[in-house]
C-alpha cells in the first residue's frame, strides 16, 4: 500500500493510532505474558510499521502507550518481578535494502562522520525466542530475568539453572558484574517431538483434551521457561543463544564482535552465522546468505540483526524511545495468499469515523489463519474495486496487516460498492467533510458507539489508566445507565456496584479505590483522555509545558483573542488551535469539562529530565560542531531538560557556537545572550553525569 493510504487528517491519524495501540498492546500481552499469540511475527511487525508510518507523518499524535515507546508486556503474575539494571530494548525494523542503507546514513549523520569513514556492522540471525538476561556476580550466576516490559522482568533463575547451554559460572578473568543477554528457544525438531509426546501421553490417558499443543516453538519455549515448577522446565528441550549484554563492570573488548567472541570463549552458544561486515554490501550479503539457509536452521528466525560494531559509537548513539540507535532488525519478506471477500462490515470509532472491515473466507498464510482485514475508508474500496464475493489477494506484512493488496475479480464496469449514507449504530447522517477522506457519523454524543469508545479512551492505559475498569465494564455501565460522561465514573458507589455483583465486595472496593486514586491525575493523560481532535499525548505535553495547568489551557482556548498564543507554541499549529477553540466553544463540552473538574483536580505539569545548569533554558546551536552532529547535540540538550531553538531571540538563554557561526553571534551580542564554545558545552554535559 502506498503513502496515499496513510491518514490525511490529524483526527484520522489519532483515531487509527488509538486502535493500533490497543491492538498491539493486546498482541503484546498474548505474546509476552500469555504465551498464546493470535498472529505471527510478520503480522505483528506490520502493525508496528503502520503505527510508525502514521507517527512519522503526524508526530503530534504520538501516544504515551504507543508501541514506539513501549516494550513487551507486563510480567506474569505468578513470577516475581525484578527491575533490570539496564533496560532491555526492542529493535527498530527494516524491510528493504534501502532502509538498511538509510540506517547507516543516520548513524553517520548522528556521529558527524566523514564520508569515507567506514561503519562496520555485525550481522546475525534474529532468532524467534524468549529474551532472557543472565546476571553473573563474582563469576557466579545469581539471577535470570525475562525481558518483561523492558524495564521490569520475571525472575526465572531456578528454571534457567536447568538449561545445559547456560554456564553456572564464568572464567576467573571475567568482570565482577556481567549480564549476558540472549534468547531461550526450542529447536524445531525438539518442538515437534514435544508436541508428539504431549499428544501421546494424553491419548494414553484416554483424553486428548488434556494435552496442551503448543502453536509454535517460540510459544513452547516461553511456556516451558516460565513454569512455576523448575522440574517441568528441566524436562523440556530448551536451548540458549547469546547475542549481547546488559550491565557490566568491565567489557572484554572494544567492539560488538570482540565481546560476542568473548562470550563464545566463555562457553556461551553464539549464532554460527554471526559475522562482522565492513560495508553495507557485505552486511546485505550476509542477510541473503542467512535467508537462503533459513529453512535449514534448527531454530526459527524472522530476519537478521545488524549492530554498529564500535562500542564507543554505540555509547554515543544511545537510544530513542524503546530502541537503540545503533541496531536494526532486517526482516524477511511477507507472505501472500488468495481468498474470498465474504462481506464488508462498517465499524464506528470513538470519533465517529466509519471504517469498513473486510470479512474473509478463512485462509492460512504462513501458519496463521486470517479472517478479517481493514479496508480503511470509502476511497480504498473504490481503489480496489471490491465487492462481496470477489476473489482477493491478502498480505500479512507491509504497511498494514492483514490487508487486501489485489482484487482478482475486478470489473471496472460495476458501480462502486455503496458506502452507507447513515451511521449503522444510531441512524444519523454519515457525511464526508470537505478535504477529508473519512466519512463520519454526525450523531456525536447520541451515538452509542462514540459514547462508549470515548469513555473507553478516557479510562485507557494511555489516558487516565484506571486499573480494573476495562472496555467490557464500560460497555456494561453505559448499557445499564450508570455512566454517560467521564464525571459519572467518579460518582459510582459501592451500592451500585454490589447491585451488579452481590458477592463482589472485594471487586467493588478495589475498583472504587482505583478510581479514587485518579482524582489527581497526570495532566497530560487527563488532557489526552478527553479525546479532543488533534490533541494527542505529545501535543498535550507541548501545551502543558507552556501553560502548566489544564485550567490555563481551557482559559486560553475559551478566548478567541488568545488563539495566537496556542499557535505560537513550537509544534502546535492552526489545526490544534482551532480544535481547542471549537471544543471549548461548544456548551455541552464545556458542561462536561466543568462537571469533570468538580470530581478531579489534575496536577500541574512538571517536566522530567536530568538536573543540569541548562534545565529549563532555551539553547541555540550554531556554526559547525567538530565532535558531534547537530542531532546528537540536540539530543544531549533535551536530555538535560533544555529546549533547542533554531533562531536567536529575546527568549534565548544560551548559544553554543562552533566554527563559522555567522549572523547568530551578532544577534546574540545585540541581545546580550551568553555564548559558549563546543568544549564548554561538553563540560556541561559531563557535569550532569
Amino acid at each position: 500500500m502506498t503513502d496515499a493510504a496513510l491518514p490525511r487528517t490529524q483526527e484520522e491519524a489519532a483515531a487509527e493510532l488509538a486502535l493500533l495501540a490497543a491492538e498491539i498492546a493486546r498482541h503484546n500481552r498474548l505474546y509476552h505474558t500469555d504465551d498464546a499469540p493470535e498472529i505471527d511475527d510478520a503480522a505483528y511487525d506490520a502493525l508496528v510499521r503502520r503505527n510508525a508510518a502514521i507517527e512519522a507523518a503526524f508526530p503530534g499524535q504520538v501516544r504515551p502507550d504507543s508501541p514506539s515507546v513501549q516494550v513487551g508486556a507486563a510480567p506474569a503474575a505468578h513470577l516475581a518481578k525484578v527491575a533490570h539494571a539496564r533496560p532491555m530494548f526492542s529493535l527498530d525494523n527494516a524491510f528493504a535494502d534501502e532502509e538498511v542503507a538509510e540506517f547507516v546514513q543516520r548513524v553517520r549523520r548522528f556521529l558527524n562522520l566523514a564520508p569515507d569513514e567506514p561503519v562496520a556492522l555485525t550481522a546475525e540471525p534474529k532468532i524467534d525466542g524468549l529474551s532472557c538476561s543472565l546476571r553473573y556476580e563474582d563469576g557466579k550466576l545469581v539471577r535470570a530475568l525475562t525481558r518483561g516490559d523492558g524495564t521490569v522482568g520475571e525472575d526465572v533463575t531456578a528454571n534457567v539453572r536447568t538449561l545445559a547451554d547456560i554456564p553456572q559460572a564464568l572464567p576467573n578473568d571475567a568482570p565482577d558484574i556481567f549480564e549476558v543477554r540472549g534468547e531461550v528457544y526450542m529447536a524445531k525438531a525438539a518442538f515437534a517431538d514435544l508436541n508428539t509426546r504431549l499428544r501421546d501421553a494424553a491419548e494414553a490417558a484416554g483424553d486428548v483434551t488434556k494435552a496442551r499443543q503448543f502453536a509454535n516453538p517460540r510459544n513452547a519455549a516461553a511456556g516451558s521457561l516460565r513454569q512455576k515448577d523448575a522440574s517441568v522446565t528441566k524436562a523440556r528441550p530448551l536451548r540458549f543463544l547469546a547475542h549481547g549484554w546488559g550491565e557490566a563492570s568491565d567489557l572484554p573488548g572494544e567492539t560488538q564482535h570482540a565481546v560476542v567472541e568473548a562470550l563464545r570463549g566463555w562457553k556461551f552458544p553464539v549464532a554460527e552465522h554471526f559475522a562482522r561486515a565492513e560495508t553495507i554490501d557485505a552486511a546485505l550479503a550476509q542477510y541473503r546468505a542467512i535467508e537462503a539457509i533459513r529453512a535449514d536452521l534448527p531454530f526459527d528466525i524472522d530476519g537478521v540483526v545488524y549492530k554498529v560494531d564500535r562500542l564507543d559509537w554505540q555509547a554515543r548513539l544511545g537510544s530513542v524511545g524503546k530502541a537503540p540507535r545503533w541496531a536494526l532488525a532486517h526482516k524477511f519478506p511477507a507472505e501472500r495468499a488468495q481468498t474470498t471477500l465474504n462481506a464488508i462490515d462498517i465499524q464506528v470509532g470513538r470519533t465517529g469515523k466509519l471504517t469498513p472491515v473486510a470479512r474473509l473466507e478463512p485462509v492460512t498464510v504462513g501458519g496463521v489463519v486470517v479472517t478479517n482485514a481493514t479496508l480503511h475508508n470509502a476511497d480504498e474500496i473504490v481503489r480496489l474495486g471490491v465487492h462481496p464475493g470477489d476473489r482477493v489477494v491478502i498480505q500479512r506484512a507491509g504497511d498494514v496487516i492483514p490487508q487486501i493488496v489485489e482484487n482478482l475479480s475486478r470489473d471496472d464496469t460495476r458501480a462502486p460498492w455503496p458506502f452507507p449514507a447513515a451511521c449503522p449504530e444510531c441512524g444519523s447522517d454519515a457525511v464526508r467533510e470537505e478535504g477529508e477522506v473519512d466519512i463520519r457519523c454526525t450523531g456525536g454524543l447520541i451515538c452509542p458507539a462514540q459514547r462508549i469508545e470515548r469513555l473507553k479512551h478516557f479510562v485507557s492505559r494511555g489516558a487516565m489508566d484506571i486499573e480494573g475498569l476495562g472496555g467490557q465494564q464500560i460497555e456494561d455501565f453505559v448499557r445499564d445507565g450508570l455512566i454517560h460522561a467521564p464525571a459519572d465514573i467518579f460518582r459510582l458507589t459501592e451500592d451500585q456496584l454490589l447491585a451488579r455483583k452481590k458477592d463482589g465486595r472485594v471487586w467493588a472496593t478495589n475498583l472504587l479505590a482505583a478510581i479514587e486514586a485518579k482524582r489527581r491525575p497526570d495532566p497530560v493523560r487527563f488532557l489526552f483522555g478527553l479525546g479532543i481532535r488533534h490533541v494527542g499525548s505529545v501535543t498535550a505535553r507541548a501545551l502543558l509545558k507552556v501553560f502548566a495547568t489544564v485550567e490555563a489551557i481551557a482559559a486560553v482556548a475559551s478566548d478567541p483573542e488568545r488563539r495566537a498564543e496556542i499557535e505560537a507554541i513550537d509544534g502546535i499549529g492552526p489545526a490544534v488551535a482551532q480544535a481547542l477553540t471549537d471544543f471549548f466553544a461548544e456548551a455541552h463540552n464545556r458542561d462536561a469539562w466543568d462537571d469533570l473538574l468538580r470530581e478531579v483536580s489534575p496536577a500541574p505539569y512538571v517536566a522530567t529530565s536530568r538536573d543540569s545548569s541548562v534545565s529549563g533554558k532555551t539553547i541555540v546551536f550554531t556554526g559547525t560542531l567538530e565532535t558531534l552532529s547537530r542531532d546528537e547535540a540536540k539530543a544531549q540538550a533535551e536530555a538535560l531538560g533544555a529546549k533547542v531553538s533554531g533562531s536567536v531571540s529575546a527568549k534565548t538563554d544560551l548559544i553554543v557556537a562552533g566554527a563559522n557561526a555567522g549572523s547568530k553571534l551578532k544577534k546574540a551580542a545585540e541581545l546580550g545572550v551568553a555564548v559558549i564554545d563546543e568544549a564548554a558545552w561538553r563540560e556541561i554535559v559531563e557535569a550532569a553525569g
